[in-house]
This record gives C-alpha cells, sequence and structure tokens, in this order.
C-alpha cells in the first residue's frame, strides 16, 4: 500500500465529523423536494451492482512509457489499452474478461451512461480521456449485453468531447452508441437545492440512464486541489458548476455526489493515467507538467480512487520542487467529507491497492 498516511489521515479521523460534512448532512432536507424521488434510479429487479468498498486496482505494462504509446507519445496504443482495461476490470472482479467482468455492475435491462472527461484536451487532444480505452469500455458493456443503442458517451463540452477523439471519423464507435455534450442546460428534471439554497438539475444523459461508468483522469486543480472520480461526476454532470465552487468546492462536490438521483446510477470508476497533470489542472496550461504515469485504475469508491490519486499528484509535485496541495493551500479536503457522508473510505489503513504489472 503506498499511501501516506501523513498526507491523508492527517486530522481525518471518521469518528470526528467535520464541520463542512455536518453541513452536507444538512443538504438531506433538500431530497424531501415532491417529485424528486421518481427520479431516483433502481437497479433491474433481481440485479445488484458489484460494489468493492476501498478496493483499488491499478494496472501498469513495464517501464518503457514510449513502448505503450503512440508516435506522439499522447495516446496508448489500442492493443495496449485494450489490454490494460481488460486485466484492471478481470483483476478488479474475479472474472475471466472484460464482458464478463462487465456484468457484475451493468444489466442487459439498463440504460448506460459513460461520462468521459475531454477539458484538457481540448487544444491538439494533449489531455484526455483516450479513445482506446473509452472503445474496449463501450465494447464490454456490449458484451455484458447491454444493446448499443441504450449505451451513451457524453461530456459537457462539444470541444471536451473532441478532446477525447471519440468524434474523430476515424475512431468509430459500435453502431448503435451515441454520443452527446449537454452544455449545462439540456436538463429536464426539476430544479432542486442540493447545497445550501442553489438550485441545480443533473442533466438529462445522468436522469435518463440507469448506469453511469464513469471514466476519468488524475489531475491537479486550481480550485479544488485534485480532480478525479468525485468532480467527474458532479460538475460534469449539473447545469451550473460555476455555482458549486466555492470553498474549494468543499462540501460541494461531496454533497452532489451523496444525493439519492446520481448515487443511485454511479456502478464503476475507470481512470485514464497514461498521463497526469501535478499543476495548472484541470487544463492543460503547463505542457512539461504533464508526465507519463502509464497506467489505469479502476475502483467502485470514488474515495479510495481519489485518495490514491491525490497521493499521485502529491508525490509528482514533490518530486517536481513544488509544494504539497496542503502547503499549496488546495488541498482537495472534499475527499475527506465524501467519506465521513459514507461515499467510501478514505483512511489508508482501509485501502486495499492492488497493484498488477502485465
Amino acid at each position: 500500500m503506498q499511501i501516506s498516511r501523513r498526507s491523508f489521515v492527517q486530522g481525518s479521523a471518521l469518528t470526528a465529523v467535520s464541520a463542512a460534512a455536518a453541513s452536507a448532512l444538512v443538504q438531506r432536507r433538500a431530497w424531501a423536494v415532491p417529485n424528486v424521488d421518481k427520479w431516483i434510479a433502481r437497479a433491474p429487479a433481481g440485479f445488484s451492482p458489484m460494489t468493492a468498498p476501498g478496493k483499488v486496482v491499478k494496472v501498469t505494462k513495464g517501464t518503457d512509457f514510449p513502448s505503450l504509446m503512440q508516435p506522439n507519445q499522447l495516446w496508448p496504443r489500442a492493443d495496449v489499452a485494450r489490454q490494460m482495461l481488460e486485466r484492471v476490470l478481470t483483476e478488479l472482479t474475479g472474472a475471466p474478461n472484460a464482458g464478463e467482468a462487465m456484468k457484475k455492475f451493468v444489466h442487459p435491462a439498463d440504460t448506460v451512461a459513460v461520462k468521459v472527461n475531454g477539458i484538457a484536451g481540448q487544444r491538439g487532444a494533449t489531455m484526455a480521456v483516450n479513445y482506446e480505452l473509452i472503445l474496449p469500455v463501450v465494447e464490454s458493456v456490449i458484451a455484458a449485453g447491454v444493446p448499443p443503442e441504450k449505451i451513451t458517451v457524453f461530456e459537457q463540452y462539444g470541444s471536451y468531447l473532441i478532446g477525447t477523439r471519440v468524434l474523430a471519423k476515424s475512431n468509430p464507435l459500435p453502431k448503435g452508441v451515441k454520443t452527446g455534450v449537454h452544455m449545462n442546460n439540456d436538463a429536464v428534471m426539476p430544479e432542486i437545492p442540493i447545497f445550501e439554497q442553489v438550485k441545480t438539475k443533473f442533466v438529462r444523459f445522468t436522469t435518463d440512464a440507469t448506469a453511469i461508468i464513469d471514466m476519468t483522469m488524475m489531475k491537479d486543480h486550481s480550485i479544488c486541489g485534485f480532480t478525479g472520480a468525485l468532480k467527474n461526476m458532479t460538475h460534469g454532470q449539473i447545469i451550473n458548476p460555476q455555482a458549486h465552487h466555492a470553498t474549494h468546492c468543499n462540501p460541494q462536490i461531496a454533497v452532489l455526489y451523496n444525493h439519492p438521483i446520481l448515487k443511485s446510477r454511479v456502478r464503476l470508476h475507470i481512470t485514464d493515467a497514461y498521463k497526469i497533470t501535478y499543476e495548472g489542472g484541470p487544463l492543460d496550461k503547463y505542457p512539461e507538467r504533464r508526465i507519463p504515469h502509464g497506467a489505469v485504475y479502476a475502483s467502485t469508491d470514488p474515495v479510495a480512487l481519489d485518495t490514491v490519486g491525490w497521493n499521485v499528484i502529491e508525490e509528482a509535485r514533490k518530486s517536481n520542487g513544488l509544494p504539497t496541495l496542503t502547503r499549496a493551500k488546495r488541498e482537495p479536503t472534499y475527499i475527506r467529507t465524501a467519506a465521513e457522508l459514507g461515499l467510501g473510505v478514505h483512511d489508508a489503513n482501509g485501502i486495499h491497492l492492488r497493484e498488477v504489472a502485465v
């Protein structure tokens, strides 16, 4: 287990709920708003999606990063990404292949949304979830029995989705699979206050789905310190993310994720960490601070996954002469708050990081 207790557990004993978590708990009053219950997803009858609190799988392939990548050193080779995706899913689930593994998370009766992250890939597709990883994820959902017509890959804006390269003619998704962008305004549910009195809506791609697969990255974030699984599921799926940025997004990220409309849908988190950004995120502002990492991660626990990711970024910052996020006054305390709300494991003693080399 390679997580520094000093970095992550200091002051975060879950027996002492923080003021942010206490405030977040108060937000449950908003869940009683009339007609919200009908927007909460239910898994298909007889199906219980797999959960593994505290378990995070990391897959790498050798130590020669250039051999994993295409000639531009930005995108993984398709065969490499497929192999690493299958291994991370089989290690997480114990299933024999990616399709059987995905059956642990989705059912043929599900409508599946795949939320990708391309904000830092808008110029040159330099730092986004890669098409080469998105494709085998979608194919594994189809192999699990979900019809292609019931699968959508989506992002906030067209430029973000272009960053992932799924819209390129040379990068087709299986026939029938849809893509979409919501522009922070494509929503059909009523407005509800989730954080304090700030009203918001989850977007249509979210509420139309019964299951969400999160495909995210590991990046520094100029506002909240770190962006990974939790934030890709919150600020990427509401109509007014800009209204949820105060106080380093704590407790907003935790509160939004904890709302049953969203929490009832999220089944799996997959992190594309072929490259990480340790400063200047969430954009790709400093190419020299975008560095190789050569890994794919998977977990059903967003808190454990983000705790691991936070540590990765901290170590990169220290190795490159920058202050830790705590010293830079950008500590991602929302991760701890999410743990205090019961969304996952933050204590290093409860996280099992399984590292596998293929």
